[in-house]
């Protein structure tokens, strides 16, 4: 008698193998059935925990072709030993992504008001922007927004956001701000007078940013008042050294970036 397998399917109607991928921590994957993307934090037997951008957990089953890899069905499996150690962290506090390639540059952009502020954006988030393909830009000031904002002319696939300093109510800030009503741009801000104010004084080693009187510049004010050199330039530096991660900046500032970010980079 002939021997048949227990498998009547037709070829043609059998799935294609697909790629098997250790579930390695950092590695970035999307669950179909949720839409759920995130970072592997953490591969137990028989599942998986992804992190998403904004630190939400999400656990699922190592299923044959469960999950996307850059758009590819693949099926996860669980990494060697040797690879489930924590996952490392970037400056932000995001899942760090070994190896990972720049993405080409987004159409749609991130202003910032001042080149130390930008640097600042450059040193914490300067990870994630190139995995995001975002690029930041920095603007002497905001006094013609309204006129930059239309001559950017925003659109669905190529959004615009502003952060601006000492955006608080009743500031000058504020009324411009307000001006710009595009739907595909957003302006935030932070509550205070320099950048510099946003980096906590705990991580300079000083117990508060002392108060400027008005009418005196606020960074030359600053140095006089901690006893620092009067070269804003070269404070400013010694500054951003201090500065190693997003822990050493205020939450204000977080949210304001952390905002952008989203909006800038949220599916049309």
């Amino acid at each position: 008698m002939r021997q048949y397998s227990p498998d009547l399917t037709p070829p043609w109607k059998k799935p294609k193998p697909v790629p098997q991928v250790p579930a390695d921590p950092g590695l970035v994957v999307e669950e179909p059935g949720t839409g759920f993307c995130g970072a592997v934090i953490r591969c137990e037997a028989g599942t998986v925990t992804l992190e998403d951008r904004f630190g939400k957990h999400r656990v699922f089953p190592l299923e044959p072709r469960g999950f996307l890899l850059e758009g590819k069905v693949v099926t996860l499996v669980r990494p060697s030993g040797a690879a489930l150690a924590t996952p490392s962290r970037t400056a932000s506090g995001s899942i760090a992504v070994p190896g990972a390639r720049a993405r080409v540059a987004r159409a749609g952009r991130i202003y910032v008001e001042g080149r130390h502020d930008a640097e600042l954006v450059e040193k914490v988030w300067g990870d994630d922007l190139r995995i995001e393909g975002v690029v930041v830009e920095y603007l002497e000031g905001v006094d013609d927004l309204p006129a930059i904002v239309a001559e950017f002319d925003p659109g669905p696939d190529a959004r615009l956001g502003v952060l601006v300093d000492h955006l608080v109510p009743g500031s000058k800030e504020s009324r411009i701000a307000a001006s710009v009503t595009s739907e595909h741009a957003l302006v935030v801000g932070h509550p205070y007078i320099d950048i510099w104010e946003a980096v906590k004084p705990s991580s300079l080693g000083i117990q508060s940013w002392p108060r400027i009187p008005h009418g005196q510049d606020w960074k030359t004010g600053v140095c006089r008042a901690v006893g620092w050199p009067e070269n804003t330039g070269a404070v400013w530096q010694a500054i951003l050294e201090r500065v190693g991660s997003y822990r050493d900046l205020e939450p204000e500032l977080l949210r304001s970036v952390e905002h952008l970010i989203d909006f800038v980079t949220a599916p049309e």
